[in-house]
């Protein structure tokens, strides 16, 4: 049996960026960095998109405060349970996670920075120009609701695994220390 027992877990778009909001993706199909996982024999964990899933497509691009409520974080949790599930079966059967990798600035998936815009909370109809609300968006230190939900399920069950944000605004140098990180 060939199997080294070390896996990694990505954000959905890392894998597939045609999961973004149309427009927002930096790069084409999955991310380099994804091939020197495998070559080095990682096994991959993609988790779900949970705007795909909820928004589908054809969405826009939103702000944390638009997905901070109750329903969609209940709806990240159903989302999220399987995967807790697994993350548990495999630790308990001598596995290594090595890591879960966000996307910072995502409103949903970021871990160190998420998107942020008070003018989403109520009064959108007053910014009637998406240039003018994107001038309005800026990003925070906080982690995106999704991510926030998972941190807590992964305490709720004990399940201790290091997540790293992944800064498309500086891909290379982003992608080089999360390789570094992972590879050591």
């Amino acid at each position: 049996m060939k199997r080294n027992r070390k896996i990694v877990v990505l954000s959905h778009c890392i894998i597939n960026c045609n999961s973004k909001v149309e427009g927002l993706s930096v790069y084409e199909g999955a991310l380099d960095f994804t091939k020197k996982l495998i070559d080095n024999g990682f096994g991959i964990i993609q988790l779900p998109c949970p705007e795909l899933l909820n928004f589908g497509l054809k969405r826009w691009g939103n702000s944390k405060e638009q997905f901070n409520n109750l329903i969609y974080k209940e709806r990240c949790k159903e989302l999220l349970k399987p995967y807790i599930v697994q993350f548990d079966l495999y630790k308990n059967s001598g596995y290594e996670i090595n890591s879960i990798i966000a996307i910072d600035g995502s409103p949903s998936c970021g871990y160190n920075k998420t998107c942020s815009s008070s003018i989403f909370s109520n009064k959108i109809c007053e910014y009637p120009n998406s240039i003018i609300k994107r001038e309005k968006i800026s990003l925070i230190n906080e982690k995106g609701v999704f991510i926030e939900v998972l941190c807590e399920m992964l305490k709720e069950f004990n399940l201790d695994i290091k997540i790293l944000g992944l800064d498309e605004s500086d891909l290379e140098n982003s992608s080089k220390k999360i390789l570094n990180y992972i590879l050591k």
